[in-house]
Parts: structure tokens; C-alpha cells; sequence
């Protein structure tokens, strides 16, 4: 039997509701603490990051609020849980200066997807601050005026 390859910069999962809540500063990648059965559901495609946000605790990254569904083939012995709080791998350096610009008022940490690299799964988590309300009605009205130009320029090229 041979063995699946999976491609070595290939994107598992995106957030695309934290782009439209957030304004990225700057963005790291970070590994992930994961178990077998959650390798193989990720190889599948059966992941959820929406709902996911990360959270610092005792000087470590944890994530949480990623759902992976379980493969009813691959995880016969074990009782998954699909929620799980999961570890994130980062330098302490790196750590440390997160810390320092979360504790600042309006940053948070927000998971912006899921990748392969090396054959191992990395997460890319962005320093992140709040949109307002009027922020939110200007991307929805800038996503509508490029789709309507997108349009024009189909019909004109028929």
C-alpha cells in the first residue's frame, strides 16, 4: 500500500470571519501538539476554525474552540474529543513579546488557518485589533464594489 503525500505548503482550514473582525498587525506561525487521529481528520479536509481563538496560559499558547471532526475508520480505540484545548509550539522569545502586546489594550490572538509545512501541521496566528461597526460596513461595501466591477468586466468580454 502506498502512502498518501500531502503536498508541503497546502492549506487545511481558513478564518475568514477574523479577517472581517479583525485588522492583522503582524502574524507568526506556530506548530501544533496534536494526536494521531487528529492527523488523519486534518488529511481529510474535516476541520472547523471558525469558532477558534487563542489564549495564553502560564506563559504557554493554547487553542482553543478548533473542532476536528472524528473519522469513523481511524478512531476505533480511542473516544475522540473534537474540541480539545490544543497546544501551540512557539520560541519563548516569540512568547514572551506576544505577551507584551496582548496585555496592550485592544490586541488579541486570533488562529488565521491551518497549513501543512514539512509534512507537519502549522497554525498562523495573527496579532490582531477589533474592527468597530462602521470598519465592518466599509469591507462589506468595498467586497460588493469589486464583485459589481467583477461583473461588468465578465459581461463586457463576451
Amino acid at each position: 500500500m502506498q502512502k498518501k503525500k500531502t503536498p508541503t505548503n497546502a492549506r487545511v482550514a481558513d478564518n475568514k470571519k477574523a479577517a472581517f473582525n479583525y485588522f492583522f498587525e503582524e502574524r507568526f506561525e506556530a506548530g501544533m501538539v496534536l494526536e494521531g487521529w487528529e492527523v488523519k481528520s486534518l488529511r481529510e479536509g474535516k476541520v472547523q476554525l471558525t469558532d477558534g481563538y487563542v489564549v495564553i496560559r502560564n506563559g504557554e499558547l493554547f487553542l482553543i474552540g478548533l473542532q476536528i471532526q472524528p473519522l469513523g475508520t481511524a478512531s476505533t480505540h480511542i473516544s475522540p474529543d473534537k474540541q480539545r484545548t490544543r497546544k501551540l509550539l512557539m520560541h519563548k522569545e516569540e512568547i514572551k513579546r506576544l505577551i507584551g502586546k496582548v496585555e496592550q489594550k485592544g490586541y488579541t490572538l486570533v488562529p488565521v488557518n491551518l497549513h501543512w509545512k514539512n509534512g507537519k501541521v502549522k497554525c498562523e496566528v495573527a496579532l490582531a485589533k477589533g474592527k468597530a461597526e462602521h470598519d465592518k460596513r466599509d469591507t462589506i461595501k468595498d467586497r460588493e464594489g469589486k464583485r459589481e466591477v467583477e461583473r461588468a468586466m465578465k459581461t463586457r468580454n463576451r
